[in-house]
């Protein structure tokens, strides 16, 4: 009797082990709490959900008043031989997190040619796509907050801008009410583009550019 999938929480350990040979970012996100996709025994798929570095994403969703509310769904990755939407993964994960009262932020990359459409699936709300911008590049690509000014190179690299997507995870009607009311992004329609699906373990070099440039 074939099984299946089941959505499982998972240890941090075990989502990076799986997320950093595969996903093309190649660093480890922040992780708060992380799912596994289940299938036969064998891990499939897995989300990781943590609180944003930037205290001004967390207060630009709904506000000051909200802001310890705001996580940020900062990984999604499935084995290639997964053919199953993982939308329904995706799903499953926000069904877990609902007594945990989240507005959860993710972001879709434009420069790996993602619209978003998983996001879309499991109607979250679409709020536009960030503006391209560069920060500080640091030597090995670590985080620029982690950077040593003694070892600043100079260069700065591109960000690229990304579709943003907002999803109020919770059971309780009045609560989603009022995010919704606090909601400080203009709601638009879901971008409709071409996806580009990129090849597991290919990460995302990063685009470096001249301070003098």
């Amino acid at each position: 009797m074939i099984d299946k999938p089941k959505v499982e929480l998972i240890g941090s350990r075990e989502a990076c082990a799986f997320l950093l040979p595969k996903h093309y970012s190649g660093r480890k996100p922040n992780i708060s709490i992380a799912f596994g996709l289940v299938h036969n025994e064998k891990l499939v798929a897995v989300l990781t959900v943590g609180k944003p570095a930037s205290n001004s994403l967390c207060v630009g969703v709904c506000g000051k008043e909200h802001k310890d509310s705001v996580y940020e769904l900062n990984r999604l990755c499935r084995l290639d031989e997964w053919k199953e939407p993982l939308s329904s993964f995706v799903s499953g994960c926000l069904r877990k997190l609902k007594s945990k009262d989240f507005i959860i932020v993710s972001y879709a990359d434009t420069a790996m040619n993602h619209s978003g459409y998983i996001y879309q699936a499991c109607n979250f709300i679409y709020t536009g796509a960030t503006k391209r911008r560069t920060d500080k590049y640091t030597e090995g690509n670590k985080h620029s907050r982690h950077y040593d000014n003694d070892k600043q190179t100079g260069l700065r690299k591109v960000r690229s801008s990304k579709h943003r997507y907002i999803y109020f995870c919770t059971s309780n009607k009045k609560l989603r009410n009022d995010w919704k009311s606090s909601l400080r992004y203009k709601i638009e329609p879901y971008p409709k583009e071409t996806n580009k699906k990129y090849k597991l373990g290919e990460y995302l070099s990063p685009q470096i550019v001249s301070t003098n440039d």
